[in-house]
Formats: structure tokens, sequence, C-alpha cells
């Protein structure tokens, strides 16, 4: 009986630990968030509506490249038809979630060399190194997400309940990004090449994503691929399907897309972890 008692109050401690753990390196990233966001844009007027700003810029550009220098039409149930405000908006709609997945990826491939103190810290958490500019882009988003919701609001004059499912897909973006986050930032260290490989990926990555063209103008023999083989085109079609739409028309997709993104985020964190131990060593 005594051997029992002692078992559960070890396996109690155990717990109590591994919890205390978790806790306070949650506390400790957010702390870390917290100033990153703070320190982007110390001593500025606008703040942290720099953010806004440059994503509403991108959005003019391309508005004013494919929408009135190549015309693209499109038409969005309960929005005016084939005018250049529905572009806009699906268009926003669209780089809201890509500008959040390749400034956090961009920002996080670096994120270790770029802290070579807190590397040498026996005690410190690596793990939440590529987490902080990931999670700091994912909330300066938000900005745009709530810009779209009120633009989406004014033009159609109702608000769609499809709203409240945004963390669905959410969810695949943060994995996605923080999986290739970990691994960018873990060859990085050994290789520092990656950061501008990574700029030369991301650019052909955007333009074999719908993100400025409709997917129906993707040729059929190889729309299947776009869809099923690329998680971003499935995340974007989501976002906009969610606040413009009000239904959900890619379910299997993002189904798809939140598996991959799951499986990019396991293999990520393991090469991130197998690379860990010999961080202070190179820097």
């Amino acid at each position: 009986m005594k051997d029992v008692v002692r078992k559960t109050s070890s396996f109690s401690r155990w717990l109590t630990k591994i919890d205390n753990y978790w806790w306070v390196n949650f506390n400790l990233l957010l702390t870390l968030v917290r100033r990153d966001l703070e320190a982007r844009y110390k001593g500025s007027i606008l703040g942290n509506l720099w953010p806004l700003l440059n994503q509403l810029s991108q959005l003019l550009i391309y508005t004013y490249v494919f929408s009135i220098i190549l015309k693209v039409k499109l038409s969005l149930e309960g929005l005016p038809e084939d005018s250049k405000l529905t572009f806009g908006l699906w268009l926003f709609a669209g780089l809201i979630p890509w500008l959040a997945f390749t400034n956090g990826l961009t920002q996080a491939s670096g994120s270790v060399i770029k802290q070579p103190n807190l590397v040498k810290k026996v005690v410190f958490p690596l793990s939440l190194l590529p987490l902080v500019p990931i999670l700091s882009t994912f909330i300066e988003s938000t900005f745009g997400l709530i810009a779209l919701t009120v633009m989406v609001c004014i033009s159609s004059g109702v608000v769609n309940e499809t709203l409240w499912l945004l963390p669905i897909v959410c969810l695949p973006q943060l994995l996605l990004t923080a999986g290739l986050g970990y691994f960018t930032a873990g060859l990085t260290v050994f290789l520092r090449d990656i950061p501008q490989s990574l700029g030369v990926i991301l650019n052909l990555w955007f333009y074999v994503t719908p993100i400025v063209y409709p997917a129906n103008v993707i040729p059929e023999s190889w729309r299947g691929w776009v869809f099923w083989c690329n998680p971003l085109t499935a995340i974007a079609e989501v976002y906009r399907d969610l606040v413009l739409a009000g239904e959900v028309q890619h379910w299997g997709e993002l189904g798809i897309a939140a598996l991959m993104s799951l499986v990019i985020f396991y293999v990520g964190f393991w090469v991130y972890k197998k690379l860990r131990p010999a961080f202070a060593d190179v820097l």
C-alpha cells in the first residue's frame, strides 16, 4: 500500500513539474512576443499600424496591376459584380495569410543566429526563438483581417457568421509556418545561404499559389496539384470562403493542408531539435 502511495505521489510531482515547465515557457513566449512587437516600431509615430499600411500598399499595387491593367474580373455573391472593390477585397483576403506566412518564416529563419547571447545560455529554452517572430507577424496580420472584415461589412451590409471558424484555418497556417521556421532556423546556423535561398523559393511559391489570380484560371490538369500539394492554396481559399463567401467550399483541401502542416511541423521541429546541441559551438 505504501509503495502505491509513493508511486502516486511521485507521478503527481512529475505531472506538476511538467505543468510548471510548460506554463513558465508559455509565459516567457508571451513576454518575448510582446517585447518583439514593441521593439519593431519603437519611436515611430504610427507604431504597430505600419504592418496594416504595408498590407494595404501591396493591396493597392496588385489591384492596380491585375484589376486595372490586366483587367482580371470576378464576381462574389453579396458584393458588387465585376468591380475593382470586389477584386480588392478578394485579393486582400488571400494576401493576409500569405504575408503572415512569408514574413514570419523569413524572420524565423534568422532568429537563432541573431540571438547568440541567448543561445549560449544553458537555461534558455531555444525552441521559443523561431516562434517569437512567427507569432508577432501573425498578430500583426490580425489588423489587416479586422480591416478586411469592416470593409466587407460596409460593402455587403452583412457580417458572415463563418468568421468564428477562422481559428480552424489559422491553426494549419501556424503549424506550417512554425515547422518551416524551425527547419530553416536550424539550418541557417550552419548554412548562411538559407535566408537568401528562402527569398527565391518564396517568390516562386507566390506565383504558383492563386493569391493574385483566381484558381479557376489554372488549367484543369494542374489545378488538382495546386490545391492538394500546396497547403497555402487551401489556406488562402478558406480565408476567402470564411470572410467573403460565408460558406466553406474547400473542406477537403483544408483537411489535406492541415495534415501536411502537421507533418511539416513535426519534421521541422525534429530537425531543429537534432541540430540544437551544436548551436552554441557554431555561434
